[in-house]
């Protein structure tokens, strides 16, 4: 096919010619199409109220050119599966629906359980799915059910299986045990349908529908008579100290008809409602009568029957690659997201005006004044930072942890830029299950040559000769401070039954990525980076170190670090409650676009911030600059974890000594690589500085 550059990319929803149409749809989703095969490409998350940025129009173009004859090519796991009635099946073309479930969780707990764990109506013959290595590592469980579907046929009111219980029974008294303390902890269903999450769609306050990708199990009704969670929704539940359970599901699908690309529909939306019926009778059951309540002090027998009713709808407005649209779009704080963009920006230009004026005006006027100096007497008066350009480059004390966090630093830096990158393109969105930390994975595995030779580039210019223990450490400190973490969280899930815990043989797949690939990758960096000459500074360094003078309060290393970290930590803490929320909260993070800025706002505040401070404490004639930059902007993580720990006590009902345990364990993980990355972006960006303003300066 000759693409038509120019119509093609001009035209929106719009006929070109009868061999090449393009699509820019709402839905963040390029179309290319072409005969029979059309070509779908991601595109980043558009802004509310702003069109599809060109520059991504023109990287979706050049990817196309490289494709070259349009087929059909679909990412991943995300290809349309066509549905058609009975009797009218092809192979490209199937009648039954799937329905598979996933693991439950709940807000109240950080413990997740596998759908097996509990005695819900199972489906044991059909073999689970494959899940990529980021699914494992969210813990996430997906599992055929027995709940089928034939498209387009009406179904009322179907019994599933009936689930029987009695208090003379240990077995069977320990499973409803576990169902009600589920319940009490408002542990939530998560059900799949064509790799579209089923949605518990309701009404909330200001007139807003909220489109919950999960629905709970059941709630309760404590002595008091106070209904809890969900039963707030049904008048009818009323008893007191009673559990009500949500056995039946009256599910609605919406379906497209595909028209000119093919036959049959496609699956656009799985909506359903869960309702709680006793069943006058059991095994004719009629949906029909009072709710099913199990009451706490619970005595005898009681027979729980599951059932549900299935429609179809035709939604004609709604297309395949627009469906993710009415999940996300029910997710408010689009305004806030802004309001948090704009702030960073005020913050990064507050920080760049300061900069700009010490490096156009105070440093200009400085370099000037000491390249004219040309007599002794001038010499005598010079103070500042150029009184200490020969103490400047010294190597700092611990030159081998400070080279280490950098090169460990410098790999995590590069993963999560190539990460996110990747992430506004829409390759790793909420509708591919895991991609995010797959890739996240992937990245840091094979990323290890820059670790290691970033680390030996700066230890031997620091004039560090054991390069052997070097290399190791690169290799091993940090990786094994967050897999030593890890395995102990790990523990703890293995203990609980949770099906968060990493299976034994993806543990040893684990370790086998990070000894087979991840080392040896570390020690091919590090061998290039002890090969090349040490780095060349602008000047030399004296042999007897300079005494520096009494400090001032605010030039003292403690304060200035402190204050330092404020300023990134401005610029991401309203980010940082949304990933916090898709963490804890088990809400949809899918606003990648803004993330990917808040992230270039955060690496030119923490570089600019440690710049400006880094200057002070140079005309102040401190010259260990080297692990106070490091630490000036790496001192945003220790401000991550105050926020993280108020977010525990203000927004989460985080109940039990296990997920208390596992919230700081995980979250003491994600500090430390947030500390080595952050004081990563300060040590490179006063390292910089430095070398830029002494290699101009005038020195005998």
């Amino acid at each position: 096919m000759t693409f038509r550059w120019v119509t093609c990319l001009v035209s929106r929803k719009e006929e070109v010619s009868a061999s090449c149409r393009l699509e820019l749809r709402a839905d963040t989703t390029l179309l290319i199409l072409s005969g029979p095969g059309y070509i779908s490409i991601p595109l980043p998350h558009r802004l509310p109220g702003m069109a599809t940025q060109p520059s991504t129009v023109m990287f979706s173009l050049l990817l196309l050119a490289v494709i070259g004859p349009c087929a059909a090519f679909y990412l991943p796991g995300l290809a349309p599966v066509s549905f058609c009635e009975q009797g009218k099946e092809t192979a490209e073309c199937k009648s039954e629906i799937e329905l598979f479930v996933n693991r439950l969780d709940s807000v109240e707990s950080v413990l997740p359980y596998e759908y097996a764990a509990f005695d819900f109506c199972q489906n044991t013959g059909e073999k689970r799915p494959s899940e990529n290595l980021g699914q494992v590592l969210f813990g996430e469980r997906i599992e055929p059910s027995p709940y089928k579907f034939i498209f387009n046929k009406e179904v009322k009111c179907q019994l599933v299986c009936k689930k029987t219980y009695s208090s003379s029974n240990q077995e069977s008294k320990s499973k409803l045990d576990f169902l009600k303390k589920s319940m009490l902890l408002n542990y939530q269903h998560h059900w799949i349908v064509d790799n579209m999450p089923v949605t518990w769609c309701y009404d909330v306050e200001d007139g807003q529908r909220f489109c919950n990708p999960g629905f709970p199990i059941g709630c309760y009704i404590t002595q008091n008579g106070h209904p809890k969670d969900a039963c707030v929704i049904n008048s009818e539940f009323h008893e007191k100290d009673a559990y009500y359970i949500f056995n039946h599901v009256d599910i609605k699908m919406f379906y497209h008809v595909v028209e000119n690309e093919g036959q049959g529909a496609r699956l656009v939306a799985a909506k359903l409602e869960p309702k709680s019926f006793k069943q006058t009778h059991v095994d004719q059951p009629d949906c029909s009568g009072p709710p099913m309540e199990i009451k706490n002090a619970f005595g005898g027998d009681v027979t729980v029957p599951y059932t549900y009713s299935v429609t179809f709808h035709e939604e004609k407005t709604i297309r395949w690659a627009s469906r993710w649209d009415y999940i996300l779009e029910s997710m408010p704080h689009t305004h806030i997201q802004w309001f948090s963009i704009m702030n960073s920006l005020v913050i990064v230009l507050f920080l760049s005006g300061m900069v700009a004026m010490i490096m156009l005006r105070t440093l200009h006027k400085d370099i000037a004044r000491y390249n004219q100096m040309d007599s002794t007497e001038d010499a005598q008066e010079e103070f500042g930072w150029k009184l200490v350009h020969g103490d400047i480059f010294r190597a700092p004390r611990k030159g081998m942890l400070l080279s280490v966090f950098l090169g460990s630093g410098t790999q995590i830096l590069i993963m999560t830029f190539v990460t996110l990158f990747f992430a506004c393109l829409g390759f790793l969105s909420p509708a591919n299950r895991g991609a995010l930390m797959t890739c996240a994975v992937v990245l840091w595995v094979l990323l290890g040559t820059p670790a290691g030779y970033v680390a030996s580039r700066f230890y031997k210019s620091f004039g560090g000769e054991k390069w052997k223990t070097n290399v190791l450490l690169t290799a091993f400190l940090c990786p094994g401070i967050v897999f030593a973490d890890f395995f102990l969280m790990n523990l703890i899930l293995w203990g609980e039954g949770s099906s968060a815990a990493i299976p034994f043989g993806t543990l040893v797949a684990i370790l086998a990525l990070w000894f087979c690939i991840s080392v040896p990758l570390t020690f091919v960096g590090a061998y290039f980076g002890f090969k090349k000459h040490a780095i060349e500074h602008p000047v030399r360094t004296n042999q007897i170190p300079r005494q520096i003078p009494e400090q001032s309060f605010y030039t003292k290393p403690l304060p200035g670090i402190v204050m330092g970290g404020i300023l990134p930590f401005g610029c991401i803490f309203i980010q940082l409650f949304f990933i916090l929320n898709s963490i804890w909260s088990h809400q949809m993070y899918y606003m990648f676009g803004f993330l990917f800025l808040v992230f270039i706002i955060l690496v030119i505040t923490c570089s600019e911030a440690t710049i400006l401070l880094c200057y002070f404490h140079l005309c102040a004639e401190d010259y260990h600059w080297q692990w106070r930059s490091f630490l000036t902007s790496g001192f945003t993580a220790v401000y991550f974890l105050v926020y993280a720990v108020h977010y525990f006590f203000s927004k989460l009902q985080i109940t039990g000594t296990a997920s208390t345990i596992l919230y700081f364990g995980y979250t003491m993980i994600m500090v430390l690589i947030f500390f080595l990355f952050t004081g990563t972006i300060g040590f490179f960006a006063c390292f910089w500085f430095v070398t830029k303003i002494y290699s101009v300066v005038k020195v005998d």
